[in-house]
């Protein structure tokens, strides 16, 4: 019997003795790991990544994959307010374009302006999301893997199907503050014992009108000025449609295709400046991908494998700005992508694994700008890579080889090459206890934006570097008896350098035209804690609960002759973390979520006018689930942000206050 088959078999019996997996186990309520633990093995994973996934993904009061990573530690959410406004990651302070965002293993991109805005992705068919710093220690991945400073995975939910079932429907509806209306309906169907097929559709509607309180507090307690309004344009309509078909072949061969496609129409409120309360900017978007994924597609020679992707991606978004006092805008931007990888991982010996890796990806962006430039980038990377395992100890080394051409005159080809290593032992032979670490060298390219927006971009830019070290160690240890049932602890230390950071600047006399230049040198050290812990308590109460906090010294060392030389660049709190409780008695449940920032400046220059106050919010949930016969019914009431408290995580981007969902979920 397969690997593969053998997992899958153990996973239908837990699925079925569900007092097992509130026994014993019972903290791990996320059957899923079972598979993911295979792969660990598998693959030699050096540093595990932080995870949320099953039971404990669900249970967060999130609304999107952007809420549900602000738990992670290491992370900073920028949340311009609201259920569409623009939610980007900061992992370690290094960017939002370090970060590279993969569904279903294939990253998803943006050559336009780098940012992947996680508010368009719901949690509804999202299974498992990981984050990792440096990059995913499996060396049988794609070229892409290796290219980001830090990475997050979004695994979507693959079909299970319990004894005879060959199909199985899910629907949800939310309702909520700001006349929130969110249906959605997964449907599964399985077509033959190897081929599955999902379709999934999603609406949401918001007014996005919202009050809040608008006070600025300086670091010397006085209050600059305090205002209540209601929150304007910041309404959005959106649709979400996803098909994916998963199948296995002969032996351990697998394969996945997904067609997603979003579109909506949001109002911008912009921000809250000059007593002006209201903007009248809307934005159109409409995404669409397909993609396709086979690992070991036909029978291959023993200890080889490989592993295919490919995916064509056009995304459209039009911007309207109709404020004749400010300047008339109406203009449409047309990005479309062509990606194709080749992994291929040979075992050496059981213990030593090597691959190589190569992938193509093309890249256009069209627009009606004046005097607008129409990029091509056509980017070839090749990734070679070994993995080693000998006892207790084990290694990872890989170099990446990026050539960027582009077909714009003037603009340089790039060719760049950049190593990581990663280790891992554990010193203490019986017990879970891994110390590992981690250098890695890598960069991002300047994107469309940054070279060609019309008066703004530079096309002489350079690539921007960072370079980071990690050492950390991690224990976990589940416990057979007594009231802790599970102990997941994990510390990291780091050191990071971004060089050539690219910044805007002022160009010419006025403050109204800019230009992108290669400025910037940010030092950060920094520390991340986290552990999660599962407890059996008295009356058959299962409690999970987890703890991150992250301290960060993010330095801005640009320009020695500047008075703020050194100063903790703009929006990076030096301490930051959250706490999560999930409980479980019986057919109810209860979860809390705390996330608290610290305070922070809106600049390098960390004087008063630039200070910002510290934020919190806590977070509730209740639920029960009922079963009627093959029909599981969960009814659910979310409140967020309890204590109303009124903040910014961008200045003048004033957040919701206190707000409720009721959701309503019927499996059958």
């Amino acid at each position: 019997m397969s690997l593969d088959r053998a997992l899958h078999l153990c996973f239908l019996l837990l699925l079925q003795t569900p007092t097992i997996a509130q026994g014993k186990t019972d903290s791990i309520r996320q059957l899923d790991e079972v598979t993911v633990v295979a792969r660990r093995n598998r693959y030699r994973e050096v540093i595990p990544s932080q995870r949320l996934s099953g039971k404990r993904l669900e249970a967060l009061s999130s609304f999107s994959v952007a809420d549900a990573i602000r738990y992670f530690s290491g992370v900073q959410i920028k949340d311009y307010g609201g259920v569409g406004g623009l939610k980007t990651v900061d992992i370690r302070s290094m960017g939002t374009h370090h970060l590279g965002v993969f569904y279903d293993g294939i990253q998803l991109g943006n050559a336009q302006n780098g940012q992947i805005d996680l508010g368009k992705f719901s949690l509804d068919n999202i299974e498992e999301i990981s984050l990792y710093n440096g990059q995913k220690s499996e060396i049988f991945q794609s070229a892409k893997d290796f290219g980001s400073a830090g990475t997050v995975y979004l695994r979507t939910r693959r079909p299970r199907f319990i004894g005879s079932k060959n199909h199985n429907l899910i629907s949800r509806f939310r309702v909520g503050s700001f006349d929130l209306v969110n249906p959605s309906v997964l449907w599964e169907w399985k077509i033959t014992e190897n081929v599955s097929s999902s379709i999934n559709a999603e609406y949401v509607y918001s007014s996005g009108k919202y009050p809040f309180r608008y006070r600025k507090i300086l670091s010397d307690k006085t209050v600059a000025w305090d205002t209540a309004a209601i929150r304007q344009n910041g309404d959005i309509h959106s649709l979400r449609l996803e098909g994916g078909l998963n199948g296995h072949t002969a032996g351990n061969g697998r394969w996945h295709g997904k067609i997603y496609f979003y579109d909506s129409e949001k109002g911008i409120p912009g921000a809250i400046v000059n007593n002006v309360w209201k903007r009248s900017q809307r934005q159109w978007d409409r995404n669409f991908f397909a993609q396709f994924s086979a690992e070991n597609p036909f029978p291959l020679p023993p200890k080889y494998e490989m592993l295919l992707n490919i995916k064509y991606a056009d995304d459209r978004m039009r911007y309207l700005n109709p404020d004749t006092t400010l300047m008339y805008l109406d203009n449409r931007f047309l990005q479309r992508e062509i990606y194709a990888s080749l992994a291929n991982k040979y075992t050496v010996m059981e213990n030593w694994d090597v691959s190589f890796s190569a992938d193509y990806q093309w890249n256009a962006l069209r627009s009606d700008l004046k005097n607008f430039i129409f990029p091509v980038r056509n980017t070839a990377l090749a990734a070679l890579a070994t993995a080693f395992e000998a006892g207790q100890f084990k290694a990872q080394a890989s170099v990446l080889g990026t050539f960027v051409f582009e077909n714009v005159a003037h603009v340089k080809d790039k060719r760049e090459y950049t190593p990581a290593v990663f280790l891992s032992c554990k010193p203490l032979k019986n017990e879970n206890l891994n110390i590992r670490a981690f250098y890695k060298r890598i960069f991002r390219m300047p994107t469309f934006n940054d070279l060609y927006y019309t008066d703004v971009g530079n096309i002489a830019l350079n690539p921007e570097y960072t370079v980071q070290y990690n050492a950390g160690l991690h224990y976990e240890e589940n416990f057979a008896t007594g009231a802790v049932a599970h102990l997941n602890i994990r510390a990291d230390a780091y050191y990071s350098e971004v060089t050539d950071k690219i910044t805007a600047i002022p160009k010419g006399n006025g403050q109204f035209r800019w230009m992108m230049m290669n400025l910037g040198y940010v030092e950060i050290r920094g520390a991340d804690v986290s552990a999660q812990t599962g407890w059996r308590l008295p009356a058959g109460i299962l409690l999970n609960t987890g703890l991150s906090y992250t301290r960060q010294e993010a330095q801005d060392f640009t320009d020695p002759a500047s008075p703020w030389y050194g100063g903790q660049i703009a929006y990076i709190p030096r301490h930051s973390g959250s706490v999560t409780a999930n409980g479980i008695w019986k057919t109810w449940d209860l979860n809390y979520g705390f996330i608290y920032v610290g305070e922070r400046y809106h600049h390098s220059a960390n004087i008063r006018e630039n200070y910002e106050q510290p934020w919190y919010t806590h977070d509730l949930t209740v639920g029960k689930t009922i079963g009627f016969g093959k029909v599981k019914t969960r009814l659910s009431v979310e409140i967020n942000n309890i204590l109303n408290q009124q903040y910014d995580v961008v200045l003048n981007y004033p957040m919701p206050g206190r707000h409720f969902k009721i959701v309503l979920k019927v499996e059958m």
